[in-house]
C-alpha cells in the first residue's frame, strides 16, 4: 500500500521539532501544517508574508484574502504577523528557516532539486524556490516516486531545469523515505506494504538498502 498525498504530509510532519520555523512549498507540502501534534510549537512561514500560518480553513473559518503562497485561503494562529514580501524574504535569505519543504518534478542523487519547469510548458518562473533552496538549513522534498508514465523521478541526474544544486537532504515518496548520503539516495523506511524490491525498481540514481528498512510509522 503506497500512502496518498495527506500519508507523505503526515510522514514529514514527524521531522517537526519544536521551536522550529518551517517554510512550506505548494501542493503536497501545505498539508504538512494539518499534521503537527498538538504539543508541539511549529511556526509556519509563506514568503507571501505570513509568519504563524495555520492549517486549511474549515468552510466557517474561509477568508478569501487570507491566502499562502500558493493562492490557497489558509488560517492563522495565535501571535502571527503579516508583512510584505520584501521582509518575508529578507527572512529567508538571512537563514532564518530551519526547514523547507518542497515538492520536486525530479531529484539527483546528488542532492539536486528541479522543481519549476518543464521544458516547453508555460510557466510562471521560479518563484520563491530558489531563494528557498540557497537559504534554508534543511530542505525535505514531498513528491511522488515516479512521474505519470512510470518513470522514476529519483535519478543519477536531473534531466530538467535545477532550482538548487546539492541542497536536498530527505526525501519522502508515497512509497519510500530517502536520505541523501554520499552522493547517493538511502533508503530509511518503505511505506506500510511496499517491499524493498519495488523501490529499488524505481529508483533510477544510486541506491543504498541498509539490511533492514523499516515500515513507516504513520
Amino acid at each position: 500500500m503506497s500512502l496518498d498525498k495527506f500519508g507523505i504530509a503526515k510522514r514529514i510532519a514527524q521531522e517537526l521539532k519544536d521551536g522550529m520555523y518551517v517554510n512550506l512549498g505548494i501542493g503536497i507540502p501545505t498539508l504538512v501544517a494539518n499534521f503537527v501534534p498538538d504539543h508541539m510549537s511549529v511556526i509556519f512561514q509563506s514568503e507571501n508574508g505570513i509568519l504563524g500560518m495555520g492549517p486549511y480553513p474549515t468552510a466557517a473559518e474561509v477568508d478569501a484574502d487570507l491566502i499562502n503562497a500558493g493562492k490557497e485561503t489558509v488560517t492563522l494562529i495565535k501571535g502571527a504577523a503579516l508583512f510584505d514580501s520584501a521582509e518575508s524574504f529578507g527572512m529567508i535569505r538571512a537563514g532564518k528557516i530551519d526547514l523547507t519543504v518542497l515538492g520536486a518534478m525530479e531529484v539527483s542523487e546528488n542532492g539536486d532539486i528541479a522543481n519549476w519547469k518543464i521544458p516547453g510548458k508555460m510557466v510562471k518562473g521560479m518563484g520563491g524556490a530558489m531563494d528557498l533552496v540557497a537559504s534554508a538549513k534543511n530542505i525535505i522534498v514531498a513528491m511522488m516516486h515516479t512521474n505519470p508514465k512510470g518513470e522514476s523521478k529519483l535519478l543519477a541526474q536531473c534531466s530538467l531545469p535545477l532550482t538548487g544544486v546539492a541542497c536536498v537532504k530527505k526525501i519522502v515518496t508515497e512509497i519510500a523515505v530517502l536520505a541523501i548520503e554520499n552522493g547517493c539516495f538511502k533508503l530509511l523506511e518503505r511505506a506500510p506494504g511496499v517491499t524493498v524490491e519495488e523501490i529499488v525498481q524505481k529508483t533510477a540514481g544510486k541506491l543504498i538498502v541498509p539490511e533492514y528498512v523499516p515500515e513507516m510509522q504513520i
